[in-house]
């Protein structure tokens, strides 16, 4: 069995049974977070995720959803919490699928931002390069790190969200806190399905982006397939939804959680 990692999490909002827990996506940490949460904490409970390799959680090699499932379950088992409704964006709703196929009994419901059960095409190199480059740079100042990755990364609001990785090292040089090395090493898993056999039969809402081709008309019969119970809401955004229509996503986690009860 893969050893869990103690993840790093932060606790907000009154005591409740059954809080919301957040999980965000590959490159992303707790932080990208901070707005919703902010929002949600005045009338709830809300635990909110540095997953394995990102943010300010430990470095570890494997990065297999099975095992980024055991993270949760043994923070959840940490934490006292019997049941939570699970929120994840992209990796982070990969693994709060396997979550859900693999431990259902510790979910009271399940939201997806913007990932379907399935694997992807390979599609990050032009990130990786970017933030090679910036390690070969070493630069001493945001603004330097942000011309390294330009030498890759066009889009600068693509190149502002790696920038939320960056942390100054006693060196003075700008260095990658996420663990790069081991992100890069297990990308195959990253991209591969979600861990688990067969289907969560639990209330589930998918969020996904007009704009954004991860969970496309295409995807929805796989999607109902392992998720038979998903609400299908499609905002007017990319992939990042809920940083793009912020108001609208938040809408949607509300009301599908005010219909649940």
């Amino acid at each position: 069995m893969t050893q869990t990692v103690a993840l790093h999490h932060q606790v907000s909002g009154p005591e409740q049974d059954v809080p919301l827990v957040i999980l965000h996506g590959l490159f992303g940490s707790a932080d990208n977070w901070r707005s919703h949460v902010k929002q949600w904490q005045e009338s709830r409970r809300v635990v909110v995720v540095d997953l394995r390799n990102h943010g300010r959680s430990p470095h570890a090699k494997t990065m297999t959803y099975q095992a980024m499932a055991g993270d949760i379950v043994a923070l959840l088992d940490r934490l006292g919490i019997e049941r939570c409704d699970l929120l994840g964006h992209s990796m982070g709703g990969k693994v709060a699928i396997s979550v859900a196929r693999l431990h259902p009994q510790r979910l009271a419901s399940l939201i997806v931002a913007d990932i379907a059960p399935v694997a992807y095409e390979h599609g990050h190199e032009v990130i990786f390069d970017a933030m090679r480059q910036v390690e070969r740079d070493a630069p001493e100042s945001r603004k330097q790190a942000d011309a390294a990755m330009a030498r890759h990364v066009e889009t600068p609001a693509i190149r502002m969200f790696l920038a939320t990785n960056l942390a100054r090292g006693d060196d003075g040089v700008m260095h990658w806190r996420v663990g790069l090395d081991e992100i890069e090493a297990a990308y195959a898993d990253i991209v591969a399905e979600p861990a688990g056999e067969g289907r969560y039969s639990g209330p589930t809402l998918v969020i996904r982006g007009s704009r954004s081709d991860y969970v496309d008309d295409a995807l929805l019969p796989r999607v109902k397939e392992v998720l038979p119970e998903a609400q299908i809401r499609t905002l007017d955004a990319g992939h990042w939804l809920h940083a793009e229509a912020p108001e609208a996503f938040h809408e949607s986690v509300d009301s599908f959680l005010a219909e649940r009860g």
